[in-house]
């Protein structure tokens, strides 16, 4: 996600136009620098704005028993909050630290005294 773009969570019990921030970040991608979280990144957050709420597609639920006359039609929509992202803020110590060195070990090759 990126300033700007819009995306729809499970309802959130909150007002239209008020500012929500999100502190369960997984992930946070800027350009070249890729930052994961294990299983979050500590000190990062989210700031978005909520723009509206509404329900979405509907989802058929068909029960159906064969032999004893049994079917029953389920419909459910569920309910989402749309929110606009307004800033992605990282942890600040992280950003400017190198990606890890992985250190491998040299294969030992077996030598045979024939």
């Amino acid at each position: 996600m990126s300033p700007g773009q819009t995306i729809d969570v499970e309802h959130l019990d909150i007002a239209e136009g008020d500012v929500v921030k999100l502190d369960r970040v997984l992930l946070i991608a800027d350009n070249d620098h890729l930052t994961v979280g294990k299983p979050v990144i500590q000190g990062a957050m989210v700031t978005a704005t909520s723009k509206r709420e509404g329900k979405g597609k509907k989802t058929v639920v068909f029960k159906y028993k064969s032999k004893v006359r049994y079917s029953k039609k389920i419909g459910h929509r569920q309910l989402y909050t749309r929110l606009a992202i307004d800033k992605i803020s990282g942890p600040e110590a992280t950003q400017g630290d190198p990606q890890k060195k992985v250190r491998r070990r040299k294969k030992e090759v077996a030598q045979s005294g024939a």
